[in-house]
């Protein structure tokens, strides 16, 4: 999957043709924002090559945003279960956004047990100078459920001031999460990621965070999202990240 957002290619529920759906498969959309389903005045513009997702509040005076999946509720979508994701991004800036560049299991809505969920950042907005990775196992009984997360520091604004590079390696024996090409956090991968992955972009706001003083429209930039498959390799494992990097 190589997603340059040269077209604007997302459909409120199905994929085929669109490759992007506007809402998550499994109906749990979340935050302080209702997102919304694509129409000329929503949240979706593409332009020069560059998707902005724009959180605003519509004439009721209520938080409206957009989310993107790369997948539906039958399981069709684009992903991988071995190989490297990657999405370069500008954040937006202020208290109470809370973007996200995150991947889920490529399975029909109804097979939720024991699915992974790989968070590569979640921004929140009033931290300027860190950001979050989360590697979750979600099962229904709440006492099977597992996850760990890692706080990784940058300069100050910096993700608000230019476009970066958020990535990360699936493995056999590891997920590597990537900033601008380096290596930033690794955690072994749990048995459960057991099928492909896809990719999801949002600007989600608050998560328990006031959304008072966020700014009246704030828009994620997205350059792009992409997706290299591969086979899982050699027992040692294969060297992390893009292909053919430099």
């Amino acid at each position: 999957m190589i997603e340059n957002f040269d077209t604007d290619s997302i459909s409120a529920a199905k994929i085929g043709p669109a490759r992007w759906t506007a809402h998550t498969p499994w109906s749990g959309d979340f935050g302080d924002a209702v997102f919304i389903d694509p129409h000329p005045n929503g949240p979706f513009k593409v332009k020069d090559g560059i998707l902005s997702i724009t959180a605003a509040k519509n004439s009721a005076g209520r938080w409206t945003s957009g989310l993107i999946a790369a997948a539906d509720a039958t399981g069709a979508g684009s992903g991988t279960r071995y190989g490297y994701f990657e999405a370069r991004m500008k954040m937006p800036p202020g208290p109470g956004t809370w973007p996200a560049f995150w991947l889920a299991a490529l399975k029909p809505v109804g097979t939720s047990d024991g699915n992974v969920e790989i968070d590569v950042i979640e921004y929140y907005g009033q931290f300027t100078t860190a950001y979050q990775a989360v590697v979750h196992v979600w099962y229904k009984d709440v006492s099977k459920k597992r996850g760990k997360n890692q706080v990784i520091t940058v300069e100050a604004d910096s993700l608000t001031s230019d476009y970066h590079t958020f990535g990360v390696d699936i493995s056999p024996q590891n997920i590597v999460f990537f900033r601008d090409g380096k290596a930033v956090w690794s955690q072994p991968t749990p048995p459960e990621l057991d099928g492909p992955m896809y990719p999801l972009v949002n600007l989600a706001l608050g998560s328990g965070w006031p959304i008072d003083r966020t700014p009246n429209p704030s828009v994620l930039l997205v350059d792009y999202v992409h997706v290299y498959g591969r086979e899982a390799g050699p027992p040692e494992g294969c060297p992390p990240g893009p292909p053919a990097r430099k």
